[in-house]
């Protein structure tokens, strides 16, 4: 394949980059600067907050959070499978019957460690 056709791809990554690179430049010099206290609080749907935020969470929620983004994820990835599986045969099928068997084995490894157990 032609090296010339991802041109239009890296130019408009590069255009894209280059946008955001600018506007957060931009926002930055030109935005205001002015620091007090006030300004610097925690304001939320117009009630002040109370206590610290800072307090501790249990490690479960975010394990959870993490295990259910990265098993969700996989789930994308079976969309263009899906569109194009005949036009691919048996070597798109074998591609995802590993791609499920890696997640398989994520998983058993992450049942393993225990990081699905909320009795600990």
């Amino acid at each position: 394949m032609d090296s010339s056709a991802y041109l239009p791809v890296v130019l408009q990554s590069l255009v894209a980059i280059g946008f955001v690179v600018f506007v957060l430049v931009v926002t930055h010099i030109l935005g205001p600067n002015r620091k007090s206290k006030i300004k610097n609080e925690n304001f939320e749907c117009g009630i002040e907050s109370q206590g610290n935020a800072r307090i501790p969470v249990s490690i479960k929620y975010f394990m959870t959070a993490i295990l259910f983004v990265l098993f969700d994820v996989e789930v994308i990835f079976f969309y263009p499978y899906a569109e194009n599986f005949r036009a691919l045969g048996w070597n798109g099928y074998m591609a995802v019957l590993m791609f499920v068997g890696v997640f398989l084995l994520g998983f058993v490894y992450v049942w393993k460690k225990g990081a699905l157990e909320w009795d600990r």
